[in-house]
């Protein structure tokens, strides 16, 4: 509480004696964000964020559970749109996903470190994939070259 304003409410919803929520409040006593502990062991590694409709817009994930949010998921009406990962714990984002309905559409990396996708696999509704590449930084990306050929057994 600050004075008479809600500030943040811990709840034990399977009382066990840890907190598995924490839901809180802005200057509007509206739910800006609600926090869960996914081990329910009193340790709050994720946070949702809700559309004014309600649904689910946003989840961050601490998936190394350091209190870092590592993941991001987006939301549209409750459905995963995309999601942006920092997988190597240099604290900046390096793996895109982006979802087209329930499907992986396509993944991203930033495999140079520099902040931007530089190589990314696009998968079509049939299950194939393929790769693509954008050297430059530019966000323009081109089919990667195709492996070389077998060479032929003498």
């Amino acid at each position: 509480m600050d004075g008479a304003r809600v500030v943040r409410i811990e709840i034990d919803k399977d009382e066990d004696g840890k907190i598995d929520r924490w839901e809180y409040y802005g200057a509007d006593q509206k739910i800006e964000k609600v926090g869960l502990s996914r081990q329910n062991d009193g340790k709050e590694d994720a946070w949702q964020y809700f559309a004014p409709d309600g649904s689910l817009a946003r989840l961050e994930l601490s998936t190394r559970r350091d209190g870092k949010v590592s993941r991001i998921e987006r939301y549209d009406h409750g459905r995963l749109t995309a999601a942006e990962e920092d997988t190597d714990a240099d604290g900046r984002m390096d793996k895109w996903e982006t979802y087209d309905g329930e499907r992986l559409a396509a993944v991203a990396f930033d495999t140079t470190h520099r902040g931007t996708p530089d190589r990314r696999l696009v998968y079509a509704a049939d299950g194939s994939v393929h790769v693509e590449v954008d050297a430059a930084g530019t966000g323009r990306f081109v089919p990667a070259d195709p492996p070389p050929a077998p060479r032929a057994k003498r």
